[in-house]
């Protein structure tokens, strides 16, 4: 089928796609977290909404609005506000409200697994680095005079994803198994609060000082 690379190109992108995996950034955080405070369906909630910003900007990538994005000063400047704003956010709520970790917590409102999911859509979409990375990763696999380069694009989106969830969703399992003797220790699962916080307020951080190149 013409919109699938060569064997070569897909393996290639399959052991970059592994690696990036694993390497923590804000949408990890946020479904590690709301894992530990409010259950496995709300992690597994959070951790699909940043799959699904993450196909979204796959098809930006394919459609060229991502480069318009980028190549426009105020709107790439706004995207960041907006995006470290949110990130701010959370940690705010963190460290204000706690991550429900300690029993005492436990009375406050159960968040939807809907607000969960679009939580993680929202880090993930308002995340400029995130649109610059796709920017520079996928292209990378398809060359830009091949006529089927936007299937490919879109197949290989897809496929980050796809390979992205074996990776991610066993953190998820092991956050709830953990939370159980987080809980167990009021203040430790309070240092983690403050730990989670400051992990949101470096991303942000990190968010505006990103710069389109």
């Amino acid at each position: 089928m013409s919109f699938i690379p060569d064997t070569t190109t897909l393996i290639q992108f399959a052991i970059a796609t592994v690696i990036l995996a694993i390497t923590p950034g804000p949408d990890m955080t946020l479904f590690v977290s709301r894992t530990l405070s409010q259950g496995r369906a709300t992690g597994f909630a959070s951790m699909a909404g940043a799959l699904c910003g993450t196909l979204i900007h796959t098809t930006l990538v394919v459609v060229g609005v991502s480069a318009l994005i980028v190549a426009s000063p105020m709107a790439f400047f706004a995207l960041k506000i907006f995006g470290a704003g949110y990130l701010v956010f959370l940690a705010w709520q963190a460290v204000t409200k706690g991550s429900a970790f300690s029993p005492e917590k436990k009375a406050g409102p159960q968040i939807s697994l809907f607000r969960s999911w679009a939580a993680g859509l929202g880090v993930n979409l308002l995340n400029p680095k995130i649109i610059l990375f796709f920017m520079t990763f996928l292209p990378q696999f398809v060359s830009a005079h091949d006529p089927n380069a936007p299937g490919k694009l879109f197949f290989l989106g897809v496929m980050f994803i796809v390979l992205s969830i074996p990776v991610t969703a066993p953190m998820v399992l092991a956050a709830e198994k953990f939370s159980a003797a987080m809980k167990a220790s009021p203040r430790v699962t309070r240092v983690v609060d403050y730990l989670f916080g400051g992990v949101f307020s470096a991303f942000a951080l990190k968010i505006l000082t990103a710069q389109a190149k």
